[in-house]
């Protein structure tokens, strides 16, 4: 079995990102027209957060306001910025550290997306799905 190879042969090279200071509304569209569920959030080339779609959820006001997705996102963007939902201080994982350790932090967390970093400069996102492929193909 290979033991060490490293994260950035399974992680997402240039990840779908959102920038900092981006409206909530633009937050909520990329997550439905990508279907990704986890964004990391930069500054230039740096990390400086993640937002999930849990988090994305839990200031959405789902059905309240049917089928207009303007109206929702307005009151979104009036109620909240995406400082407010993010996590400004995610745990990240560095390119050349092996699988194992990703897997062992996301086994381990309450999160299912690690950013992968040189430095702080975004440089992948590997997931829970990444491990589970990375091991279909292994057996």
């Amino acid at each position: 079995m290979k033991q060490n190879v490293p994260v950035s042969k399974i992680m997402t090279a240039e990840p779908i990102t959102v920038h900092h200071g981006d409206p909530i509304s633009k937050i909520r569209k990329t997550f439905a027209d990508t279907g990704v569920h986890h964004l990391p959030v930069t500054n230039g080339e740096n990390l400086v957060g993640i937002v999930s779609w849990t988090d994305m959820m839990r200031v959405s006001f789902g059905d309240a306001f049917g089928q207009d997705a303007a109206a929702e996102d307005a009151v979104l963007d009036h109620t909240h910025r995406l400082e407010d939902i993010m996590e400004a201080e995610p745990v990240t994982i560095d390119a050349g550290a092996p699988i194992r350790e990703a897997a062992e932090v996301l086994s381990q967390a309450a999160f299912h997306a690690l950013p992968v970093v040189d430095g702080k400069k975004l440089v992948g996102i590997v997931t829970t799905q990444d491990l589970i492929r990375y091991l279909r193909d292994l057996y």
